[in-house]
């Protein structure tokens, strides 16, 4: 059962909001490097296909919800290198589903995610390659969170996402966790950013997105405490945005997919276009200047005024009972 209700935080569109239209000018691919920066995708996937081990699993469902499990319980779940190239193709295949209104991130075996393999870590420990590993997987993060393009009304992957944190979400495992749009956490589970225990700071956009979620602050004491954030700390500071119980063995208990469909469904409930349109013009108003948002939004708005369900709704409903 959902112990805690939704806490979540709003945040204002900071500076960075310029040098973001800029970028989306730049750029209609939805990701943050192209080739423009030295970026060969291609050449990135072989370099980290050497590194095989786990792999990133979809399921799609006919309620418009997709499931996406972080499958290596050897390895905690951390992902190896075709792990990533495997994240990047399910980002792909999720981005051509055009009935897709949400998407739960979980990892297999009672654990979420541990981050990098170390594995692939020390054989690509040169700063050349870990910058076309951090690239990487910051195009493919960026892209999960639902990327506007320079065209502002494009969003390339316009569902709300849910991490369903079980176990340790650690280093990259807790920057994952961000790239959703909430964050659900189980009885008992920890996110903890370990990069500082390593030598390293985030490097798949984690930080920044962090800032985004629980302010700058916050941040800064996740990041420079290495602190375990248990699910209390995780509501308080608007890191969680619920806890679920851990069903005990009886029968009949939801299991914490289930909790977390049943959670997710009170905000993907209704026509895939209308649910699509919600998270673009939430999308637009965090990332955009106000005048870009606000365009956006009118043009979002054209695509709903007048269809299935705006006539649906005004046949039958009345807002003035």
């Amino acid at each position: 059962m959902v112990l805690c209700a939704v806490r979540r935080q709003l945040l204002g569109c900071s500076s960075s909001c310029g040098a973001w239209a800029r970028m989306l000018q730049r750029q209609s691919s939805g990701c943050v490097y192209s080739s423009t920066h030295g970026f060969n995708l291609e050449e990135i996937k072989e370099k980290l296909q050497a590194f095989p081990g786990g792999s990133i699993d979809l399921l799609k469902q006919e309620s418009g919800i997709a499931v996406l499990t972080i499958n290596n319980p050897s390895r905690m779940n951390a992902f190896s290198g075709s792990m990533m190239v495997d994240l990047e193709e399910r980002v792909s295949q999720l981005e051509s589903w055009t009935d897709c209104k949400g998407l739960i991130v979980q990892g297999a075996a009672e654990t979420f995610c541990s981050g990098s393999d170390l594995n692939a870590v020390r054989a690509i420990s040169n700063p050349q390659d870990g910058m076309k590993m951090c690239m990487f997987m910051q195009n493919a993060l960026t892209r999960l969170l639902s990327m506007l393009t320079e065209y502002f009304t494009q969003c390339r992957l316009p569902l709300i996402s849910v991490a369903l944190v079980e176990g340790r979400a650690l280093g990259g495992g807790a920057e994952l966790t961000t790239a959703c749009d909430f964050r659900l956490m189980a009885s008992g589970s920890v996110i903890q950013f370990v990069h500082k225990h390593m030598g390293l700071v985030p490097g798949w956009g984690g930080a920044a997105r962090l800032v985004r979620i629980v302010g700058s602050q916050n941040a800064l004491k996740l990041l420079g405490g290495a602190v375990k954030a248990d699910p209390g700390l995780g509501l308080q500071i608007g890191l969680a945005d619920g806890v679920l119980e851990v069903p005990q063995a009886e029968e009949g208990a939801d299991t914490l997919l289930q909790q977390a469909e049943n959670w997710l469904s009170h905000y993907t409930k209704g026509p895939a276009p209308v649910i699509q349109a919600v998270k673009k013009v939430v999308l637009s108003g965090r990332e955009l200047p106000l005048s870009e948002a606000l365009r956006t939004e009118k043009d979002v708005f054209g695509t709903v005024w007048g269809g299935p369900a705006n006539l649906q709704a005004l046949a039958s409903k009345s807002k003035h009972k």
